[in-house]
């Protein structure tokens, strides 16, 4: 690795060509006029401007090579233009008007080519217009995303759900590295703050030949906020209050970027009372977290790199039973302490016609868990239980005594996870019709228990892989194929030792049919070695209330999905139907072998062949000539099965959203929107053989917002409103429905930012 590196600091240095500089010009085809303001962004060397009044754009210093040079504003179709340097210096770019919304470079995929031109069909969200729409965290804002739903304890702890497949069988990468912050267990959530990330990417199936093991089931990539245009600075205040919790986020930050260096930093403060419904608060739900992100970046000629860091300490309240009645913000026990730090560094060296990029990652995860047992031993237990006594005089001291007692708590679980993971890939010079990327990615994490009680051993995991991929791009097709190997070591200190290894591939077609009918045909496999909680559990789990037994001579779960998307646009409509059927082998799951342990039933974990079926239908209505009108509709199902016809558990119900939307703009107030939502989530009676049944509901979202001029200052203003008919509900996929837990109640949020 040392190698490596070395290599990429002598690249820099030696590889000084020639600087060059674009400059062009952005007309509406129709009718000739210079378009103002349009994004002009090079994808591969995170560079861009915006074109002046008269349509005119600069790019300077620009390294010899071949870019794809992406253009769009708001109100025309979004174009994508491979160029060369320097053999391109003059372009004159037309757009054609449209009603469909900008597109994004897709991140998650290889090639990073607009959605529109991509084989592999991949949903993609702002997280600002999830939050828009009243998402108190960023675990609820992804549940808007077709075919996303969430593990939930509470309201701060969620995971995501891709087509029916958590926990471990979702890969979740932020900064660019894969997220590791112990994700194995039910009850552990994300772990990081949608403060800071511009926007997610969800990739639905398997995503092995990409990212390895883990992504059998999917990926949910979180893009972290761009630095600012060269040249230019910019800082933002923020603010947002959620009514139900009583409970506020505020936020700050500031980016910059002169010459070759550029920089940013942002930090953000939330704090949540227990959340409300029509008949009680449920108590423990509270939650408070520190977030802080900050990076720094550097370009010169045929290099550039950039450092990014975030540290988020989160204190969540693990809820069990209708208890104490209050709208205080410091969790009662028992409650996790959760530090996550993650260190990230990307870095590309640009050839004439290829490139090499280097990412880098280590993440420091401390978990800390505390109960009510585990007081300092030095405490003196008379005066504790005295305490307690004064506890339930008064629920306001509760409380407030609470936080003192925290301090002389020792965490009945700690436990430490360092991770370094490095992915390294070349991409090769264009070989006719052929895009090609080599590339090895690799992982080193140790994890270490440090409290009194242990959840799973001290154990090391090491990762290797290797894969290739391309792209062909035909007149009438694209395809798009791949192969990888990956082998991972699991060892515990214990003397377990296993090897995992795996062979995947990919292949997939993208053809426009008609005009304006696009279909996408993907065949991809994948794979999940066993975690260390399914290999070496041996305990009371008291989240689940069960004793659990791992089972060491667990094989890999591997997979085979197919997916077929069509999808059709034109001036007036977008539809698009996804269907996708899933087989998995040696599906790894909990099952109750009829003994007790301290009158706890004990479950045992084994494997079974699995497969899941469904997928996602939508329509988006912009009539012409009210193209500020938007209609939309989407519905999604998945069913899943054991080998015996028995029901997996955790499948989401059937769901049907639609939503009614009005954009315009006045003198004093842009990008104005109001809409309506209606989302109506259908009974689950599909369950499995130690679930219950879960009952229908609509759920009734309304919002507005815009932006306008205060002090010369842009300010953004927004205001939703969630469940307004203050429905009582239980969604299946919670983790309080056993005990009949309502989730939240109506919420009205008011989110205001202004920029400095």
């Amino acid at each position: 690795m040392r190698l490596l590196l070395n290599t990429l600091l002598l690249l820099a240095m030696t590889n000084v060509f020639a600087q060059n500089s674009l400059t062009g010009l952005v007309l509406d085809n129709s009718t000739n006029e210079k378009l103002a303001f349009t994004n002009i962004y090079l994808s591969d060397l995170e560079k861009g401007t915006v074109t002046d009044e008269n349509g005119n754009f600069n790019l300077e210093n620009l390294p010899s090579g071949n870019y794809k040079l992406v253009i769009s504003i708001l109100g025309y179709e979004t174009k994508s233009i491979n160029i060369n340097i320097p053999n391109l210096q003059y372009i004159e770019i037309r757009l054609e008007a449209s009603a469909i919304e900008m597109e994004d470079i897709i991140i998650s995929t290889p090639f990073h080519k607009l959605q529109s031109e991509n084989v592999m069909k991949v949903e993609r969200a702002a997280v600002e217009d999830l939050n828009a729409s009243g998402a108190v965290n960023l675990t609820e804002g992804i549940s808007n995303i077709a075919g996303v739903e969430s593990v939930t304890t509470g309201l701060s702890i969620g995971k995501p759900v891709i087509r029916g497949l958590s926990s471990n069988r979702v890969l979740v990468y932020t900064q660019g590295v894969r997220l590791e912050n112990q994700q194995f267990g039910s009850e552990h959530g994300l772990g990081v703050s949608s403060s800071g990330i511009e926007s997610v990417e969800v990739i639905k199936g398997p995503a092995s030949l990409l990212y390895g093991s883990d992504a059998l089931g999917g990926v949910l990539y979180l893009n972290p906020e761009k630095f600012a245009p060269q040249g230019s600075s910019s800082g933002d205040i923020s603010g947002n209050y959620y009514s139900n919790t009583q409970g506020f986020n505020t936020g700050a930050g500031y980016k910059a970027s002169e010459n070759n260096f550029k920089f940013l930093f942002r930090g953000s403060l939330t704090e949540h009372s227990d959340y409300d419904t029509k008949d009680y608060r449920v108590t423990n739900t509270r939650f408070t977290e520190q977030d802080f992100k900050a990076g720094i970046g550097y370009q010169a000629n045929t290099f550039k790199t950039e450092f990014r860091y975030n540290m988020n300490n989160s204190k969540l309240g693990i809820p069990e039973e209708i208890g104490v009645q209050s709208t205080l913000k410091t969790p009662l026990l028992p409650y996790q302490n959760i530090t996550n730090h993650v260190f990230s560094s990307k870095s590309t060296v640009f050839f004439n016609n290829s490139k090499l990029d280097i990412n880098l990652g280590y993440i420091y995860n401390d978990r800390k868990e505390f109960e009510d047992e585990h007081h300092h031993h030095d405490e003196d237990e008379e005066a504790h239980e005295e305490h307690e006594e004064e506890e339930h005089e008064d629920e306001d001291h509760h409380d407030e005594d609470h936080d003192e007692d925290h301090e002389t708590l020792v965490p009945s679980l700690q436990m430490k996870l360092k991770t370094a993971n490095y992915d390294v890939k070349y991409t090769l010079p264009e070989f006719g019709k052929f895009e090609t990327i080599v590339g090895i990615q690799g992982m080193n994490q140790e994890n270490t228990n440090y409290g009194e009680e242990q959840l799973i051993p001290d154990a090391t995991t090491n990762d290797f892989g290797v894969m290739a991929t391309s792209h062909i791009h035909f007149e009438a097709i694209d395809i798009q194929l791949g192969a990888r190997y990956d082998n991972r070591n699991i060892s515990v200190v214990s003397g377990l030792n296993r090897d995992f290894n795996s062979f995947n591939g990919a292949l997939g077609f993208k053809t426009d049919i008609f005009k304006n009918l696009t279909a996408r045909v993907n065949f991809a496999s994948g794979f999940r070695a066993p975690n260390l909680a399914e290999l070496t559990s041996d305990g009371i789990h008291h989240g689940s209330n069960r004793y659990e037994v791992g089972n060491a001579d667990l094989n890999n779960e591997q997979n085979f999905q197919t997916d077929i998307a069509l999808e059709f646009k034109n001036e007036h409509v977008e539809f698009f139907v996804n269907g996708f059927y899933n087989k998995v082998n040696d599906y790894i799951y909990l099952s109750p072998n009829g003994n007790t342990i301290d009158d706890t039933p004990v479950f045992d974990y084994i494997q079974n062949d699995a497969k899941l079926y469904g997928g996602e239908v939508g329509v988006h209505i912009h009539p012409h000539p009210i193209h500020w009108l938007h209609i939309e509709s989407s519905f999604e199902t998945v069913t899943g099965k054991q080998a015996n016809d028995d029901y997996l558990p955790l499948i989401p119900a059937n769901s049907l959203s639609n939503v009614l939307r009005v954009e315009f703009e006045r003198p004093w107030l842009k990008k104005a929107y109001t809409f309506v939502k209606l989302a109506s989530t259908f009974n689950q009676n599909n369950v499995s053989t130690f679930e219950t049944s879960a009952d229908g509901y609509n759920l009734l979202s309304a919002g507005l917002g815009g932006s306008f001029n205060l002090f010369k200052n842009e300010a953004t203003l927004s205001i939703s409103g969630t469940n307004l008919t203050n429905k009582t509900y239980i969604n299946h996929l919670s983790r309080l429905k056993p005990d009949g837990i309502f989730n939240m109640g109506r919420n009205i949020n008011i989110g205001l930012k202004y920029q400095l």
